[in-house]
Protein backbone atom coordinates (compact mmCIF):
# COMPACT_ATOMS: atom_id res chain seq x y z
CA UNK A 1 0.00 0.00 0.00
CA UNK A 2 1.04 3.63 -0.99
CA UNK A 3 1.24 5.92 2.09
CA UNK A 4 0.81 9.81 1.10
CA UNK A 5 3.39 12.08 3.87
CA UNK A 6 1.33 15.72 2.85
CA UNK A 7 -1.93 17.04 2.37
CA UNK A 8 -0.91 17.56 -1.85
CA UNK A 9 -2.39 14.99 -3.91
CA UNK A 10 -2.33 15.04 -7.33
CA UNK A 11 -4.49 13.55 -9.73
CA UNK A 12 -3.26 13.25 -13.06
CA UNK A 13 -5.34 11.48 -16.15
CA UNK A 14 -5.61 11.11 -19.75
CA UNK A 15 -6.73 9.01 -23.09
CA UNK A 16 -4.28 8.18 -25.48
CA UNK A 17 -4.78 7.09 -28.99
CA UNK A 18 -1.83 4.66 -29.48
CA UNK A 19 -2.66 3.47 -33.17
CA UNK A 20 -4.99 2.70 -35.83
CA UNK A 21 -2.68 0.73 -37.84
CA UNK A 22 -6.00 -0.81 -40.17
CA UNK A 23 -6.24 2.21 -42.29
CA UNK A 24 -2.39 2.36 -43.13
CA UNK A 25 -1.75 -1.49 -42.77
CA UNK A 26 0.47 -1.26 -39.50
CA UNK A 27 1.70 -4.28 -37.91
CA UNK A 28 -1.03 -4.83 -35.40
CA UNK A 29 -3.23 -5.12 -38.11
CA UNK A 30 -1.34 -7.04 -41.31
CA UNK A 31 1.38 -9.13 -38.97
CA UNK A 32 1.41 -12.26 -36.56
CA UNK A 33 3.46 -13.25 -33.78
CA UNK A 34 4.77 -10.94 -30.61
CA UNK A 35 3.93 -7.53 -31.57
CA UNK A 36 4.54 -4.26 -29.16
CA UNK A 37 3.96 -0.73 -29.22
CA UNK A 38 5.02 1.74 -26.35
CA UNK A 39 4.05 5.59 -25.90
CA UNK A 40 5.78 8.16 -23.15
CA UNK A 41 3.41 10.04 -21.27
CA UNK A 42 4.36 13.28 -19.54
CA UNK A 43 2.81 14.33 -16.10
CA UNK A 44 1.16 17.78 -16.61
CA UNK A 45 2.75 18.67 -13.37
CA UNK A 46 5.75 16.75 -11.83
CA UNK A 47 5.16 15.01 -8.75
CA UNK A 48 7.09 14.97 -5.27
CA UNK A 49 8.01 11.44 -5.89
CA UNK A 50 6.88 8.18 -7.99
CA UNK A 51 3.33 8.52 -8.11
CA UNK A 52 0.71 5.28 -8.56
CA UNK A 53 0.13 4.56 -12.00
CA UNK A 54 -3.39 2.56 -13.57
CA UNK A 55 -3.43 2.12 -17.50
CA UNK A 56 -6.65 0.26 -18.62
CA UNK A 57 -8.46 0.14 -22.20
CA UNK A 58 -10.83 2.52 -22.89
CA UNK A 59 -11.16 1.87 -26.73
CA UNK A 60 -10.01 -1.31 -28.64
CA UNK A 61 -11.00 -2.42 -32.10
CA UNK A 62 -10.30 -6.07 -32.82
CA UNK A 63 -11.22 -8.53 -35.65
CA UNK A 64 -13.74 -11.16 -34.86
CA UNK A 65 -12.17 -14.45 -36.23
CA UNK A 66 -9.08 -14.36 -34.23
CA UNK A 67 -8.19 -14.70 -30.46
CA UNK A 68 -8.42 -11.34 -28.56
CA UNK A 69 -5.26 -11.26 -27.06
CA UNK A 70 -4.09 -8.27 -24.99
CA UNK A 71 -1.76 -7.05 -22.51
CA UNK A 72 -1.59 -3.36 -21.50
CA UNK A 73 1.22 -1.92 -18.84
CA UNK A 74 2.56 1.24 -17.15
CA UNK A 75 6.35 1.11 -17.09
CA UNK A 76 9.63 3.25 -16.34
CA UNK A 77 7.18 5.46 -13.70
CA UNK A 78 8.64 8.36 -12.86
CA UNK A 79 8.22 11.77 -11.23
CA UNK A 80 7.90 13.30 -14.63
CA UNK A 81 5.89 10.32 -16.68
CA UNK A 82 5.44 6.98 -17.99
CA UNK A 83 5.33 4.61 -21.01
CA UNK A 84 2.55 2.77 -22.07
CA UNK A 85 3.11 -0.91 -23.77
CA UNK A 86 0.65 -2.33 -25.15
CA UNK A 87 1.56 -5.97 -26.76
CA UNK A 88 -0.40 -8.63 -28.64
CA UNK A 89 0.66 -12.20 -29.96
CA UNK A 90 -0.08 -15.09 -31.87
CA UNK A 91 -2.96 -14.05 -34.66
CA UNK A 92 -4.52 -11.45 -32.86
CA UNK A 93 -5.17 -8.46 -35.38
CA UNK A 94 -5.98 -5.61 -33.81
CA UNK A 95 -7.09 -2.40 -35.52
CA UNK A 96 -7.27 0.59 -33.11
CA UNK A 97 -6.43 0.98 -29.32
CA UNK A 98 -6.97 4.00 -27.19
CA UNK A 99 -5.90 3.76 -23.87
CA UNK A 100 -6.96 5.81 -20.23
CA UNK A 101 -4.42 6.69 -17.89
CA UNK A 102 -4.91 7.80 -14.60
CA UNK A 103 -1.69 8.95 -11.80
CA UNK A 104 -1.88 9.99 -8.43
CA UNK A 105 0.85 10.96 -5.95
CA UNK A 106 1.95 13.21 -3.92
CA UNK A 107 2.80 17.07 -5.01
CA UNK A 108 5.85 19.05 -3.62
CA UNK A 109 4.54 21.41 -1.30
CA UNK A 110 5.49 25.14 -1.76
CA UNK A 111 7.32 25.84 1.06
CA UNK A 112 9.94 22.74 0.45
CA UNK A 113 13.45 23.46 -0.07
CA UNK A 114 16.35 21.78 -0.74
CA UNK A 115 19.97 22.26 0.65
Amino acid sequence: MKKFQNHLIGVDHGDLLLFSDFENGGVMWNSVGDRQICAYVEFSECFNNIPIVHVNLSMWDIASHTNARVDVRAEKISKDGFIIVFQTWGDTMIARVRVAWQAIGELPQTDEWEL
